[in-house]
Formats: structure tokens, sequence, C-alpha cells
């Protein structure tokens, strides 16, 4: 019977990250199209539309998570998925080719993806995130999408592709709706499965939360950046990835705080720590080169790996 259990979760984990993929690249099409339709530029498509879309999992799996009072599954979840972002996607795609870093990354965004780090730490060293700070961090990501969004129509408008503007809209808000339940009912299955393995193998919350649904949360992310690389759209891999990572941290954590509070283990404050460590190197490392090395891939692989290592055995 209980390896029956353990079969059963293993594929809800399976299918949970199936549909969270899939659900997520639905969603980015479908609204990635409805912004082409307004001329909004590439850059700000990233760091935005992609960002959010392939930040959907991250939502549904640390809310639901917050509501049914795991709160370390849903704060390890974000850590993680921006250790993965940083550390595996980016440092990951560097080691296969040298990644150019666009300037606009480099001198707002990083600046603003340091900034809410150094705060989500200042607020979990007491161990709880409480619906105050929540509202603060989801204050801030306002603001900060709202200056994209007056710089994206502020700026030039581009062409829309013949192929766009021949389908129909509605069938691109179809795909957006589709894709918003398939993450919903992806994440459920994920949470549900990892943290009863967890539970049978006497693994953390925490540990479980950071690699497991994290690894699961960021696979559109992972699919995303690997498909803009090889259509040779560096900018908009660079984007979604240093997009995501502030909207995980100032918008899914906000939300959840802001639903309900959370209290945390002592584990969460040591691999913050780690967190911001994994994000002053890519982002020191960006700043100091036009573009990011095969070498410089690879410590930041290295980095991110060694964060899982030093949580699995201290968390």
């Amino acid at each position: 019977m209980v390896a029956t259990g353990l079969l059963l979760d293993a594929g809800a984990v399976a299918a949970g990250i199936v549909a969270l993929w899939l659900g997520a690249s639905r969603f980015v099409a479908g609204a990635g199209d409805l912004a082409a339709r307004a001329g909004i530029p590439p850059l700000v498509v990233g760091l935005t539309v992609v960002a959010i879309g392939t930040s959907l999992p991250e939502f549904a799996v640390t809310i639901g998570a917050a509501l049914a009072g795991r709160t370390d599954v849903s704060v390890a979840n974000v850590v993680g998925s921006n250790v993965v972002n940083l550390g595996i996607v980016l440092g990951g795609s560097a080691v296969f080719t040298a990644l150019p870093t666009p300037g606009d990354i480099v001198r707002r965004d990083g600046p603003v993806l340091v900034g809410a780090t150094l705060l989500v730490v200042a607020f979990v060293v007491d161990l709880r995130l409480s619906r105050l700070e929540g509202a603060v961090l989801m204050a801030l990501l306002i603001a900060y999408l709202a200056l994209l969004a007056y710089r994206g129509v502020a700026g030039p408008s581009l062409a829309v592709d013949a192929a766009i503007t021949e389908r129909r809209a509605a069938v691109d808000v179809l795909r957006v709706l589709v894709g918003l339940v398939a993450v919903v009912v992806g994440a459920d299955l994920l949470v549900g499965g990892a943290v009863d393995i967890a539970r049978a193998a006497g693994v953390s919350d925490w540990l479980i939360g950071e690699t497991v649904v994290a690894l699961g949360t960021s696979a559109p992310e992972i699919v995303a950046s690997a498909a803009a690389i090889r259509q040779g759209r560096f900018e908009v891999s660079a984007g979604n990835i240093f997009g995501s990572c502030v909207v995980n941290l100032l918008g899914v954590l906000g939300l959840a705080a802001a639903l309900r509070p959370l209290a945390l283990s002592a584990v969460a404050v040591e691999a913050s720590l780690g967190l911001c460590a994994v994000t002053l190197l890519a982002v020191g490392l960006a700043v100091s080169r036009r573009a990011l090395s095969r070498a410089e891939g690879v410590l930041l692989l290295a980095v991110g790996l060694a964060d899982w290592v030093i949580v699995a055995l201290f968390g």
C-alpha cells in the first residue's frame, strides 16, 4: 500500500509539472501575442508578460501552499525558483553559449532584483512575513510594472507579425484562459504529491520546496529561455529570467503573505542569504561584462547547485 501510494504521488508530481509547463506556455503564447498587437517592445514583453506568465506556477503553488498552511513549501518555492532561474537556467544557458546582457537589464532591472532580494531577506529575519510586509512587496511590484508599461508605451511601436493579425484576438484570449486553468490544476497536483513524498521520506518541507517543487514551477522559465536562446532572442531570455525573479519576490511572496501571514522555520534565513549570494553574483557578472561567458556560466551553475547541497545538509 505504501509503495502504491508513493507511485501515485510520483505520478501526481509528474502530471503537475507537465500541466504547469503546458499551461504556462499557452498563457505566454496568448498573452505575448496580445501584447505584440499593442506594439510593446520585446524587452518589455520579456520583463512583464513573459515574466508574469512563466511565474504563474510559482503564484499558484506558493499561494496554494500558504493557504493550506504549508508555509515552508510556500516560501521555499520562491527562494528555490530564483536560485534555479539565476544559477541553473542563466548559468546553464551560458555554459552552452555566451549570453549577451542587454544594457537595460544591467542598468535598470539588475538593481531592482538586488533590492528586492535584500528586502525579502530583511523581512524573513524574524521568521515571519506579515500581511503588511506582503502589501509592501506587492506595492513595489505594481510600481515597477507601471514604470515598465509606461516606458513601453512611450517607446517606438513595433510592427506586428502578419500571422498574429490574421488570427482573431479571441483565440489568444482562449489560450490565456486555458493556460490559467492548467496551471492551477498542475500546482495542486505538484504540491500535494511532493509534500506527501517528502513526509514519507522524512525530508523537510523546506528542502522539497526549494528543490523538487522549485524545479517543477521553474519548468516554464527553463523552456521559455531555451526557446529564446535557440532563436537568438537573447534580450527576451535575459528579461524573462530577471523579470521572473523580481515577480517571484515582490508579487508571489507579496500576494501569499498578504492573503495569509507566513510563519517560517529557521532554515529560511540561511536559504535567503544563499539566494542573496546567487543574486549578487549573477547581477555582478552582468554589470561587469557585456556578456556572460561560458566560464562565468559554469561558476553560476556551480554556486546554484552548491546552494542546494547546503540546504540539503543543514535544512
